[in-house]
């Protein structure tokens, strides 16, 4: 088992996670912070995604590092995030000069889960959260709950929104075997249900009026659609060339899948992102690296469970 390290604690050093909550506690968003741009790729799996510059994360891309990861509430709208987080990067000198310019440029990457009220409510602005979530990060501690992106989050939509419980933001961290430093951090909006990774037990789920968890495919409405997301980050100082990041990234999401019932469904958004802080170059061997992007996987697909598991756990207690 991976060495794991307390709830909610960051590890990685360059790492840096900050949270924004509308107003009206319906919505939010979460950002994940670089001090330097890093390796950085995406694994969409879900059929509904809203993705903000995922295109050029392809592992043949030319400019595949980012400053920044955010997850946003709000679906298409939350994609607005995008301004308020790279104008407050920009704001806090991150970012380089490039195409002979004298702009500086700090590119970015994100999604959005689908948090939306049925009925018809003024929306946050999602430029002044992504702005105000980069002016909070923090790197020794990451918040877990009803906060950020998470603040809106529901789990257990195939009977109805009116059955579903409450989802949120979840983040494990641990060491990896050879030493390096893995961390997860999840926002929660599943259609399904979830799984504890350790008894096995539903926690989480569409619920009766009594409170008992009905599993999916049980009850006349199992087959109605709903509409969610789970948006993960794997991040790792572990130097990882791009194409055994996603190598990680993929056996992370095993993890998810593990414990989350319709993972990576025709309505859900699910998207994973990985990032590599390392400062120091991959291994040269092919056999080396892709051990260590197994280590780091494994570790990263525990970590991911943990994640989940926390993020139902603090919004629902």
């Amino acid at each position: 088992m991976p060495k794991v390290g307390p709830t909610g604690r960051v590890t990685i050093d360059g790492l840096r996670i900050g949270h924004a909550t509308a107003p009206s506690g319906t919505s939010g968003v979460t950002v994940a912070c670089l001090d330097r741009p890093a390796a950085t790729v995406v694994s969409l799996r879900g059929g509904a995604s809203a993705t903000f510059d995922t295109g050029s994360l392809t592992l043949d891309a030319t400019f595949g590092r980012r400053w920044a990861i955010f997850f946003a509430g709000g679906s298409l709208f939350g994609l607005d995030a995008a301004r308020g987080v790279r104008t407050a990067l920009l704001e806090a000198g991150a970012g380089a000069p490039a195409f002979g310019s004298d702009r500086r440029l700090a590119p970015i990457a994100g999604a959005a889960l689908y948090d939306l009220p049925p009925a018809v409510a003024p929306l946050p602005d999602y430029a002044d959260l992504g702005r105000d979530a980069v002016r909070s990060a923090r790197s020794d501690r990451c918040p877990e709950g009803r906060v950020g992106a998470g603040a809106g989050a529901t789990v257990g939509k195939y009977r109805g929104r009116e059955h579903a419980m409450k989802g949120g933001i979840g983040f494990a961290a641990g060491i990896a075997p050879g030493g390096a430093h893995v961390a997860v951090l999840v926002a929660v909006n599943a259609v399904g249900a979830v799984r504890d990774p350790v008894r096995g037990g539903w926690i989480a789920g569409a619920r009766t009026r009594s409170g008992r968890i009905i599993p999916p495919g049980q009850g006349a409405r199992a087959a109605v659609p709903g509409v969610g997301t789970t948006l993960a980050l794997v991040a790792t100082d572990g130097p990882l060339e791009r194409p055994e990041l996603l190598r990680a990234v993929t056996i992370a999401e095993g993890g998810l899948a593990s414990v989350i019932g319709l993972y990576g469904s025709a309505t859900d958004g699910d998207v994973t992102f990985g990032v590599s802080t390392a400062g120091s170059e991959p291994e040269r061997g092919a056999v080396g690296r892709l051990r260590r992007a197994d280590a780091l996987g494994w570790t990263a697909s525990e970590l991911a469970r943990r994640a989940v598991r926390s993020a139902i756990v603090r919004a629902n207690h």
